[in-house]
C-alpha cells in the first residue's frame, strides 16, 4: 500500500486548512513546512517592494531556511505539496523543501490556495528542482473545496 504525505507551507492559515482537509481525504500524514524565521504581517506585505516576501520572490536564488526536517521522507510514495500562490508561483520556501529531499521514484502532486490565480507556471518552475525520476501529476487549487470534491480528486489520481 502506498504511503502518502501532505507537506504544506501556510503563511496565513488558509493553506493549512486545505492541507488538513486533503490529508483527511487522502488518508495521508501531515507535515508543515515552517520557515526558520516565521513571516510577520509586515514580511507578507506584497504591496511593499522591500518586504521580505517581495525580496524573496524577486530573487530566483532565494531559499528561506526551514525550521525542521522531515526525518522519514523515504517512507512516502506519494507527496502532495501545498502552498499559497505568491506572484503566480510557489513561495521560494517550497524550492528549499524540494531541494532538501530525494524524490526519486515518488509521485508529487502540487496543490495551492490563491486569491484568484491558478497554478500558472508553478510546476514548470518546481519540476527541475527534483529528481528526474519523480513523477509530477497535475495539481489543483483548493479554494473552498468541499470534502466530497477532495475525495473525488484524490480517487481520480
Amino acid at each position: 500500500m502506498s504511503k502518502k504525505l501532505v507537506a504544506y507551507f501556510s503563511a496565513s492559515g488558509v493553506t493549512r486548512n486545505a492541507a488538513q482537509a486533503l490529508a483527511k481525504a487522502a488518508g495521508a500524514d501531515l507535515f508543515e513546512i515552517k520557515p526558520l524565521v516565521p513571516y510577520s504581517r509586515t514580511d507578507l506585505d506584497w504591496t511593499n517592494k522591500e518586504s521580505r516576501s517581495s525580496v524573496e520572490m524577486n530573487n530566483p536564488d532565494s531559499r528561506p531556511e526551514i525550521a525542521e526536517k522531515l526525518t522519514n521522507m523515504e517512507e512516502y510514495d506519494t507527496v502532495f505539496i501545498g502552498f499559497p500562490i505568491w506572484w503566480y508561483v510557489a513561495p521560494t520556501i517550497i524550492n528549499t523543501f524540494l531541494e532538501s529531499y530525494n524524490f526519486s521514484g515518488k509521485t508529487i502532486i502540487p496543490f495551492a490556495t490563491s486569491g484568484g490565480s491558478g497554478l500558472g507556471k508553478t510546476v514548470e518552475r518546481l519540476k527541475p528542482l527534483c529528481s528526474p525520476t519523480a513523477t509530477w501529476l497535475d495539481g489543483k487549487t483548493l479554494n473552498r473545496t468541499s470534502e466530497q470534491d477532495l475525495k473525488d480528486w484524490v480517487e481520480s489520481l
